[in-house]
């Protein structure tokens, strides 16, 4: 074993099942009939990295029209510092 490497215990690996298998079995009943384990880990695998894309897409279009009302003046930023006395 690679120096200062630490077993997960049984907590940590019940932590990391009950998120890996709700999504691996969602996927598995939706491959053909005789698809085997690495056929849906490697159809997983695309499924995961589609969603990822989808989020930042997401995100982008979120950030880009706050800033484009930002721009134009829905969103106007507090003027700091500039209290009348």
């Amino acid at each position: 074993m690679p120096e200062g490497y630490r077993p997960l215990t049984l907590e940590e690996l019940t932590e990391a099942g009950d998120i890996f298998f709700p999504r691996f079995n969602m996927i598995s009943e939706r491959m053909p009939q005789g698809s085997t384990i690495e056929d849906t880990l490697k159809v997983m695998e695309k499924v995961l990295k589609l969603g990822h894309h989808q989020r930042r897409e997401k995100e982008k279009l979120r950030d880009f029209g706050f800033g484009i009302k930002r721009a134009i003046g829905f969103f106007q930023p507090e003027a700091r510092g500039s209290e009348e006395v």
